[in-house]
């Protein structure tokens, strides 16, 4: 259990590792891919150009290397807590300074986490790439439930992510006032937080 602020509440850290029984068993199940056949000179016509797809298979199969995406998730602070049943697991990366501000990044679809780490070092340490530190945040990047590490919610209907990440920001990490970023879906659920701003103490959007 991990305390922020001054909540302290069942917040884990986490760690990936994924056995090596089930990348065998991933690089097995794509060596045995059975192909469609293609319309000759169709190229990206009708779908996925078939030559491209079998290049991208190959280099899952004999190139890609899950380890080293592996250390590099995890040399973000990653964690996992739970909220309205649902297992959420999310990045926390500290800003530099004395006040930065909390903002909460939600990713699209089709999409994940992994496409928001590269501007997380940029956004909470800003002095290092020729930046201002007190213009830092503190980075929360959340995978919605059903994506990457996080609990699918097995119910009709929406999930209302945005109350999950006031939930999230306020009740789990402790923040009174925070900013809301997203992109495709995100966006949507970003702008969803508009309905929490006064009660969950969103900045801006």
């Amino acid at each position: 259990m991990t305390s922020f602020g001054d909540k302290c509440m069942t917040v884990t850290p986490f760690k990936i590792s994924v056995d090596q029984v089930i990348l065998d068993d991933l690089k097995s199940r794509l060596a045995r891919t059975r192909w469609p056949d293609e319309i000759s000179n169709s190229n990206w016509d009708y779908g996925t150009n078939l030559a491209y797809m079998k290049e991208l298979v190959d280099y899952w199969i004999g190139s890609f290397d899950w380890r080293a995406q592996e250390e590099f998730i995890n040399s973000f602070n990653n964690y996992l807590t739970e909220i309205d049943g649902l297992k959420i697991h999310f990045i926390h990366e500290r800003g530099s300074g004395d006040n930065p501000l909390p903002l909460i990044i939600t990713h699209g679809w089709p999409s994940s986490f992994f496409q928001m780490l590269k501007i997380i070092p940029l956004l909470a340490h800003p002095e290092r790439f020729g930046g201002k530190q007190e213009d830092s945040f503190d980075v929360i990047v959340p995978s919605m439930p059903g994506y990457g590490f996080s609990d699918a919610r097995l119910l009709r209907g929406r999930v209302p992510v945005a109350k999950l990440w006031g939930k999230l920001m306020v009740d789990v990490l402790g923040y009174k006032r925070f900013a809301a970023q997203g992109g495709d879906v995100g966006d949507a659920r970003a702008g969803r937080c508009r309905g929490e701003k006064r009660r969950r103490g969103v900045d801006a959007v």
